[in-house]
Order: C-alpha cells, then sequence, then structure tokens
C-alpha cells in the first residue's frame, strides 16, 4: 500500500521542485540585471544677456594747473675765513718730510668696572639672597640624605641634574645675578623633595 501512496506523490514532488527550481533561476536571474544610478535630467541652459555696450566720453576739461612749489628764502652766505698758504720750508736734504708720530697709547689701562644690571629693587636683593640660600641648603641636605647606589637610571640623572643646579646657583650668587640664582635653587630644591619622596 505504501507504494501506491509513494507513487501517487511522486509527482508532486517533483512539481514541487520544479517550481523550487524555477524560482531559484528567476532569483538568480533578477541578481544578475545590472543596476543603474538615476541620474537627472541635464538642466536647460540658460540664456544670459550680453552686458551693455560701455561708453565712455571723453571729459572736455582742461588739466588742472599742477603745483607750484614755494619760493625758498634766500640764503645768507657768509665768507669764509682765508687761511693762509703754509710757508714751503726750503731744506737742504731732498727726503721727505717724517710722518707725524701716533700719540702713545696708555700701557696698561684698567678695564672698567662692569656694572651689573639690576632686575630687583635693592630692598629686596637680600630678602631673595637668603631665600635662594635657604633653598640651596634645603636642596643640598635632602640630596645628602639620598643613596646614590640604590637609585635606579631615572632617578640617577635627576640627581645629577639638582647637583648641577645647586652648582648653578651657587656661581650665580656669586656673580650677583639673584633672579637666576633664585630660579636654579627652586629648580634644585624641587627635583631633590621628589627624589627624597621616592
Amino acid at each position: 500500500m505504501r507504494d501506491r501512496q509513494n507513487i501517487g506523490m511522486q509527482p508532486c514532488r517533483r512539481s514541487v521542485l520544479a517550481l523550487l527550481l524555477v524560482c531559484l533561476a528567476a532569483g538568480l536571474a533578477s541578481g544578475c540585471v545590472r543596476a543603474r544610478a538615476r541620474t537627472a535630467p541635464d538642466p536647460p541652459s540658460l540664456d544670459v544677456p550680453l552686458p551693455p555696450p560701455r561708453l565712455v566720453e571723453a571729459a572736455e576739461t582742461t588739466p588742472p594747473e599742477p603745483l607750484t612749489l614755494p619760493a625758498e628764502p634766500a640764503r645768507s652766505t657768509l665768507p669764509r675765513p682765508k687761511t693762509p698758504p703754509a710757508p714751503v720750508q726750503q731744506t737742504e736734504s731732498s727726503k721727505p718730510p717724517e710722518p707725524p708720530k701716533a700719540p702713545e697709547e696708555p700701557k696698561e689701562s684698567k678695564p672698567a668696572a662692569a656694572t651689573t644690571l639690576r632686575t630687583t629693587p635693592t630692598q629686596q636683593e637680600g630678602e631673595l639672597e637668603r631665600r635662594t640660600r635657604g633653598l640651596l641648603l634645603e636642596a643640598s641636605s635632602n640630596l645628602n640624605r639620598i643613596d646614590y647606589g640604590r637609585l635606579n637610571p631615572d632617578a640617577k640623572g635627576q640627581y645629577d641634574s639638582a647637583k648641577g643646579f645647586v652648582r648653578q646657583a651657587e656661581d650665580a650668587l656669586r656673580t650677583q645675578n639673584l633672579v637666576f640664582a633664585s630660579y636654579l635653587a627652586d629648580k634644585a630644591a624641587t627635583l631633590a623633595a621628589q627624589l627624597r619622596g621616592k
């Protein structure tokens, strides 16, 4: 009995399979069609009228007269004093006269005292110098408490920089460059405090 049922179902299966194949072919065929972008039609060209003719009429006016400069005031010329010609001296020898000697320069001249440019008022100099020396003392004491051998390479570079700032600040203090010395001492103290905190 099953064979009879299968025989009746076979044509139905074939038709369903054929229908599926037709649908698949139609779907594939529609994908092969090229898609074309829609383009807007070209707008009509504008008819721009020609510019009107330019007529330039020559003006029949006379050019203005050139301006004249005011008359220069009369100069008074003073007569120059006349110098008598130098008397010619007759010498027995015919050798040319010696050129005049240049004035002697002093052999040892003291250099002019160097004036320092003061950027701070004199009242604040003492205070600035005390503050700078305090910062240098603080930086030096912090640096002396640090074990250089235990520092990593980056920290060693900072340590060396702080020591260099201390030396430069002391040199600047000796030359009375207080502003620069204060700046360097501040940098040295900041680096030393950071290193001590590590």
